[in-house]
């Protein structure tokens, strides 16, 4: 039999918490998102200056894969060398700024939480960007690699290659920040439980979709046909969709609940 003692109890921590929430008006919150924006992009633009500095180390560094096959870039427009640079710039700026820019996000989203939630910014930031990272080194380390070496080595040996500016950015980007967001899925899966919108038992039960879904995503977004080389895609994204799984039943309200009661 439930206390009344105990409901009411939990009934005015519900209320004490809620009161911690600061109210905003609307033109408040679109003033706030301006001014994250405002600072987002000064952040960025200096990110850009100190990537244009290192414009250079940051170019061999992305045609380094295709240097180690013994091809070289071409280009066929005036302006593709130009633009290059200023790609080079701009993701490496991006990267060098996108924890400051992440801080920006989380400031504007927390005036809604809760102050026990508001302990997550630093666990947050760090996981945002190491798994991001971690998803762009594995990209570049061994997907790239393998595949430069399966299309342009061997399905092209008999063929003269000509890797043009366009393409090649093209096709090193679509796998950096293919997977550098692919490894992003422990972090959206950590948010919608938190929120209540998904649960451990929900996200075990529809494993098997699950695993059909991830072969699809690596099937969209892998640049070679092989079966080997989209499975060195799916494979880090299901074992990082087991981590998410955990993460969801650390972060669950129906544990937190849980917990509550046996404590009482």
């Amino acid at each position: 039999m439930v206390d009344p003692t105990d409901a009411i109890d939990k009934a005015r921590k519900a209320v004490t918490e809620r009161a911690e929430l600061p109210g905003m008006s609307l033109m408040e919150h679109l003033e706030e998102l301006r001014k994250r924006i405002i600072r987002s992009a000064m952040y960025l633009a200096g990110g850009f200056v100190v990537g244009w500095i290192f414009r250079e180390p940051l170019l061999d560094f992305l045609q380094a894969p295709l240097l180690h096959i013994h091809k070289s870039l071409v280009f066929t427009h005036p302006m593709d060398a130009l633009n290059l640079y200023l790609k080079v710039a701009l993701i490496g700026g991006a990267l060098i700024s996108s924890p400051f820019i992440l801080y920006q996000v989380w400031m504007f989203i927390a005036p809604g939480l809760y102050q026990k939630e508001k302990r997550f910014v630093v666990p947050f930031m760090a996981a945002t960007v190491g798994l991001f990272l971690a998803g762009a080194a594995f990209g570049y380390y061994f997907v790239l690699p393998g595949a430069m070496d399966i299309l342009v080595v061997k399905f092209g040996h008999n063929f003269t290659p000509m890797v043009t500016i366009e393409d090649y950015s093209g096709f090193f980007l679509s796998i950096i920040l293919g997977l550098g967001i692919s490894f992003e899925l422990p972090i959206l899966i950590f948010f919608l439980a938190m929120f209540g919108i998904v649960s451990p038992r929900f996200l075990w039960k529809n494993i098997r979709y699950a695993i059909l879904a991830v072969f699809l995503v690596a099937a969209i977004i892998c640049p070679s046909p092989d079966i080997s080389t989209v499975c060195m895609y799916a494979v880090p994204m299901l074992a990082l969709y087991f981590v998410g799984i955990a993460v969801a039943w650390w972060v669950h309200p129906d544990r937190k609940k849980k917990k509550e009661v046996v404590s009482a």
